[in-house]
């Protein structure tokens, strides 16, 4: 029996499909990573990028949560430029900072070092993705890439951006240029995306972290085609396709047009709301504040609480999440009684 045999009736796939479910399952963007101490020392003196790219290391600290916290699916550990450096761009992770790219993408000439992935640049991930599913079972792994838009935001202004003014000087400036750097960046996406599918994910997440930058028209025009052809290109595995962004509270009716099966909505957008925004036929996933994880247990679960209400007058599928990624301070335990009390709810 295949890995995404083992996981067809799993609450997550059922849920992201708009089944029944026996209870709404649970994870969290970023659970496995700072807020884990066992990950800090998994990850003591090797760099984030290094990290990704050592099979036993990365399912090591894929299942860290799962152990912890008996999440209803993991999440494949790796980081949204990987397949960036994989290609032989100059991508670094900088403590503190993020993705640093050491030669941005600015010209027409500069797309030629956009090249393919093939399998083999990355063949770290189908080893540890076959040991995920070998280990995982019945429980999901959810694969992920970062959306042609905020890929290109980070190589065209060399790092993250709180304006992005050099994105949009392209976008605006030099419309064919800027279309040609999404097509490619979409090409890429893709070849990380069928990696991690055909060595066994049940599931695949696109990361449009920058997209709330973006007016409706703009995101229309500029960055869903790109996005369109990410999904279209992976709807044949008939995995699960979600889509998340932060900020995006006036984009999810688009951002579910891109093609997801699920759209994930931060915790700006009551989910009711955000089902009337999307339309039907979609599940959603979402959406506390991550912040709230800080307050006392009673709170917690009271916020909780107004989440899975709202999720349930939408009437439609629901996976638990947080409205962004988990904090790197967040309390552990807190994040294990959320899971137990999701559950229970």
């Amino acid at each position: 029996m295949s890995a995404r045999q083992q996981t067809a009736a799993s609450p997550f796939i059922r849920a992201c499909r708009c089944e029944p479910v026996p209870h709404t399952p649970v994870w969290f963007m970023r659970q496995a990573g700072r807020s884990l101490p066992e990950y800090l020392k998994a990850r003591e003196g090797v760099p984030m990028l290094e990290s990704c790219t050592r099979p036993e290391l990365v399912a090591e600290i894929t299942l860290q949560p799962v152990r912890r916290h008996g999440v209803d699916a993991a999440v494949y550990y790796s980081d949204i430029v990987v397949p960036l450096k994989a290609i032989g761009l100059d991508v670094d992770i900088r403590p503190g900072v993020g993705p640093v790219i050491g030669d941005p993408v600015r010209t027409r000439a500069d797309l030629a070092r956009l090249r393919d992935l093939e399998p083999d640049d990355v063949c770290y991930v189908t080893e540890a993705v076959g040991l995920l599913t070998a280990e995982l079972g019945a429980t999901p792994l959810i694969g992920f890439a970062g959306a042609p838009f905020t890929l290109a935001s980070y190589l065209v202004e060399g790092g993250p951006s709180r304006n992005h003014e050099r994105t949009k000087a392209m976008m605006y400036g030099e419309p064919e240029l800027w279309r040609d750097l999404l097509d490619r960046l979409a090409d890429i996406t893709t070849s990380f995306l069928r990696v991690q599918v055909e060595a066994g994910a049940s599931a695949v997440q696109v990361f449009d972290s920058w997209a709330g930058a973006l007016s409706p028209a703009d995101y229309r025009r500029h960055a869903m085609p790109a996005s369109q052809k990410v999904f279209a290109a992976v709807a044949g595995y008939g995995v699960p396709r979600i889509h998340f962004g932060v900020g995006t509270g006036e984009l999810l009716g688009l951002m579910g047009e891109a093609g997801a099966d699920v759209v994930g909505v931060d915790w700006r957008v009551p989910l009711d709301e955000a089902a009337r925004r999307v339309g039907p036929g979609k599940a959603l996933q979402g959406n506390l504040d991550p912040s709230v994880l800080f307050a006392p247990t009673e709170v917690v679960e009271a916020k909780a609480t107004e989440v899975l209400d709202a999720a349930r007058a939408s009437g439609t599928g629901h996976v638990f999440n947080l409205g962004h990624g988990v904090l790197p301070a967040t309390p552990p335990d807190a994040l294990t009684r959320l899971v137990e009390f999701v559950h229970r709810h």
